[in-house]
C-alpha cells in the first residue's frame, strides 16, 4: 500500500496514467457509439428499401421484431416502434451529406430526441452540432429543446462576443453568439425578488446557468472585487470564456434597462483589463441582464460608444416556442420576399 508521502511524490506521474485511461475509455465509448449508430442506419436503410419496394408490410416488421428477440433476448430497442424509428432515422438523413456524418457522433438517445422535437433540417443540424460541441447529456439536450434555444439563437442580432479579432465559424460553434433573450426558468424565483436573490439563485443553479449561456464559460467568482483608488467595487458575476479567451462580466438587474448601467459596466471592464487581463487574452466583455429593455434607449445609449458591453433580457419562465417559431417564420418570409 502506498503511503501519503510516496503518493504525493508520484502524483503527477500517476495523474498522467489516469488521463491515459480516461482518454482510451472515452475513445472506446465513441467507437462503440459510432458502430451502434451505423447498425441502426444499416437496418433503417434495409427496412426502408423493403417497404418502398412493396416487399414488406407492417406485419413483416412485427415478425422481424419477434425474430430478433428470439435470437437476442436481452437486446433492447428492436420492438416494432424501434425498428420504424431506425427507418425514419435513415430516411431523414440519407440525402444530407453535411449532417449524415455528424449523427454518429452523438448518442442514439439524443438522435431520437432531435428527430422527435425538431421540424426542419436547419434545426436538426443546429442541435446536433450543439450536442457534439457541448457533449450534451439527454437531460441537457432536452432542456435546450424545451427552452427553444434554436429559435432564440436565430432571432438574436447575430452579435458575437466583440472581443473576437476573427469571428469563429458559427456553423462549428453555434453558441459563440450571445443571445438576446435568456431563459432562466430553472431559478424558480418568486414573483418579487431582488438582485441579490437573483445572484444567489444563479450561484445555486450555476451548472444550469452555464448550460444556458454556453459551456465555454468558466465561473470565476460572484461579487468579484476590484479595487480602484483605494475603494472596493463588486462585479455581480465574473466568468471566463475559454473559446474566446476573455473575461466576461455579468451585471444583474431587476427591471428595465437604464443608460447609466453602461458607464458602470465600462468602469468594471477597464478595471478588469488593467488588473486581471493577461497579455495573451482579449479585452474583457460586459453583459447587462435586464428583465426588459427599450430598443430605442439601448440604441441611443450605445450609438457613440465603443463599449464591449451588450444589453440582454432574461425571463423566469419557459419562453413560448410557438411564438418564437412564428416570429422566425415571418422573418424568413420577409428575407425571401426581398430576394425576389
Amino acid at each position: 500500500m502506498i503511503n501519503t508521502k510516496e503518493k504525493d511524490k508520484y502524483y503527477n506521474d500517476f495523474s498522467k496514467i489516469i488521463q491515459m485511461i480516461e482518454k482510451r475509455k472515452h475513445n472506446a465509448y465513441k467507437k462503440v457509439n459510432e458502430e451502434l449508430i451505423a447498425l441502426y442506419w444499416d437496418i433503417g436503410s434495409f427496412v426502408s428499401s423493403q417497404i418502398k419496394n412493396n416487399k414488406w408490410g407492417s406485419k413483416v416488421v412485427n415478425k422481424l421484431s419477434s425474430f430478433i428477440r428470439e435470437q437476442y433476448p436481452t437486446l433492447k430497442g428492436f420492438d416494432r416502434s424501434g425498428i420504424y424509428r431506425m427507418k425514419q432515422f435513415y430516411e431523414i438523413y440519407k440525402d444530407d451529406e453535411i449532417v449524415a456524418p455528424l449523427v454518429r457522433q452523438i448518442s442514439w438517445t439524443n438522435n431520437i430526441l432531435i428527430m422527435a422535437r425538431t421540424k426542419t433540417r436547419e434545426e436538426r443540424e443546429f442541435y446536433i452540432k450543439m450536442t457534439i460541441k457541448n457533449n450534451y447529456s439527454k437531460a441537457e439536450l432536452d432542456r435546450q429543446l424545451s427552452s427553444a434555444y434554436y429559435e432564440r439563437y436565430m432571432l438574436s442580432t447575430g452579435q458575437a462576443l466583440p472581443s473576437l479579432e476573427r469571428t469563429i465559424d458559427e456553423d462549428d460553434y453555434p453558441n459563440t453568439r450571445i443571445l438576446d433573450l435568456y431563459s432562466l426558468e430553472f431559478l424558480e424565483l418568486p414573483s418579487e425578488f431582488s438582485e441579490t436573490d437573483l445572484r444567489k439563485a444563479i450561484i445555486k443553479n450555476l451548472r444550469k446557468f452555464i448550460l444556458e449561456i454556453g459551456k465555454s464559460f468558466t465561473f470565476v467568482g460572484e461579487e468579484y472585487r476590484v479595487q480602484v483608488g483605494d475603494e472596493d467595487f463588486y462585479i455581480d458575476l465574473l466568468f471566463y470564456n475559454r473559446d474566446l479567451s476573455c473575461l466576461v462580466a455579468f451585471e444583474l438587474k431587476v427591471g428595465k434597462f437604464k443608460p447609466e448601467y453602461v458607464s458602470k459596466m465600462d468602469f468594471y471592464l477597464e478595471a478588469l483589463d488593467r488588473q486581471e487581463k493577461k497579455h495573451n487574452e482579449n479585452p474583457s466583455v460586459g453583459i447587462i441582464l435586464c428583465t426588459d429593455k427599450n430598443e430605442k434607449i439601448v440604441e441611443y445609449t450605445m450609438s457613440r460608444s465603443m463599449s464591449p458591453t451588450m444589453v440582454k433580457e432574461y425571463q423566469l419562465k419557459l419562453i413560448d416556442k410557438k411564438l418564437l417559431e412564428n416570429k422566425l417564420r415571418e422573418i424568413s418570409m420577409l428575407v425571401e420576399e426581398n430576394k425576389l
